[in-house]
């Protein structure tokens, strides 16, 4: 299980972005972590890869751990040999590489490199199809494939998921929601899954963290926060004045408690 225990984060030595999180991923389930633009969630990754320090962030208080070792306290590329490895959102693809040359980099860290090479090719056939071709020229869909199959190179245990589906046509979407529930499914993957589409993390999902100004608001099974009258208000639609409200001015939700393990 991954697990963070009233993490705090301070960018620059004086901004305080995540105020206390709490969360558990557990082992071979898929979490969404839910929130609008700004709430935290993408630092939140960020934190748990150990990417904070490129950014002059860093955790400041609190606990990052997977199956009890600490993570926080790690170099980006241990905590990548320790299994977690996280797909950035915007599909951050090396243009000029081919397809299975970007698939080589992700596997820096694997002695068998065409075996790894061969389990993407399974997943992701169209990627075998276009493994000559340089990245840059793929669709935006089968950059998100990419991506996702150069991530599972390093054979993780955990892999963070930044907004898959932004930017992407409705039949992407589709593919790459689908292919999220097999890494569940068919790889036994903890997944963590940062998405603002909340109508398709939460279908996918089997737990949701709802995140708000650096702090985890709500939580609980996918399909119970599926049917909270305030989720689907605050991420599916308007209310009846046609105004969207925040968390704060909803009445009928309790605020969870923070909690230390």
């Amino acid at each position: 299980m991954l697990v963070l225990n009233n993490i705090e984060v301070v960018y620059d030595g004086v901004i305080l972005v995540l105020k206390g999180v709490s969360l558990a991923a557990r082992q071979g389930a898929i979490t969404a972590l839910l929130g609008a633009n700004g709430a935290g969630k993408t630092t939140t990754l960020k934190a748990i890869s150990g990417l904070l320090s490129a950014e002059r962030g860093q955790v400041t208080k609190g606990t990052i751990e997977l199956d009890g070792a600490r993570l926080d306290r790690l170099p980006a590329h241990d905590v990548v040999r320790r299994g977690v490895t996280q797909v950035f959102e915007g599909r951050r693809v090396f243009e000029n590489l081919t397809v299975e040359e970007n698939l080589v980099a992700g596997g820096h860290v694997q002695h068998d490199l065409r075996d790894g090479i061969d389990r993407v090719y399974q997943m992701f056939a169209v990627l075998r199809e276009r493994r000559h071709q340089q990245a840059g020229y793929l669709s935006g869909g089968e950059q998100q494939m990419l991506v996702i199959g150069r991530a599972l190179m390093s054979s993780p245990r955990v892999i963070l998921l930044d907004e898959p589906s932004l930017g992407l046509a409705p039949r992407f979407v589709a593919e790459i929601f689908a292919v999220i529930r097999r890494l569940k499914e068919e790889r036994e993957l903890t997944v963590l899954l940062v998405e603002q589409n909340a109508a398709l993390a939460l279908e996918v999902a089997d737990h949701g963290y709802v995140m708000e100004n650096g702090r985890i608001v709500l939580d609980g099974p996918a399909a119970t926060l599926r049917q909270n009258s305030d989720i689907k208000e605050f991420y599916l639609g308007l209310n009846e004045s046609g105004t969207r409200r925040s968390y704060h001015d909803v009445k009928r939700y309790r605020r969870r408690k923070r909690w230390l393990s």
